[in-house]
């Protein structure tokens, strides 16, 4: 074997040039149109298209974040056993039928059901019902 039959284990190869025209032709194998294909290219933040992508808050589509109040019926307090007939979110977390969580938005009773017990209700919410109804049991009703 002489000297200029040796072949090397690896040829050499030019490095691949993207984007600069010449062989390969059309789009310089940068795809298509588009950001991307352009020199300089600095694409647009993720971010932002996220943000553009979020509704405005406003108008009758937006939930807003106030808490809304739990819902107990009369007749759910008649069968209720509460220390001194006292009714307020306090004694309702004690008695074990709300998590402080979904107390937080307060506490509303509704006049559905009948009720013989004398309630001292406070610190919730009434419909006119429940208020009517608790006073003619002989309850009283103070809202501060």
């Amino acid at each position: 074997m002489q000297f200029h039959e040796l072949k090397r284990k690896n040829k050499t190869r030019k490095a691949k040039q993207v984007g600069r025209g010449g062989k390969r032709g059309k789009t310089s194998g940068r795809g298509t149109k588009g950001q991307k294909s352009r020199t300089g290219r600095k694409l647009r933040p993720e971010m932002r298209d996220i943000i553009k992508r979020l509704p405005k808050n406003r108008g009758y589509r937006f939930n807003s974040f106030r808490l809304s109040p739990v819902i107990i019926n009369l007749s759910d307090l008649e069968i209720l056993d509460l220390p001194n007939n006292e009714v307020n979110p306090k004694a309702l977390l004690k008695a074990g039928i709300f998590s402080e969580n979904k107390i937080k938005g307060g506490v509303k009773i509704l006049g559905t059901g009948d009720i013989k017990k004398k309630l001292k209700v406070s610190d919730c919410f009434l419909s006119k019902t429940a208020k009517e109804k608790i006073e003619k049991a002989g309850g009283t009703v103070h809202i501060a």
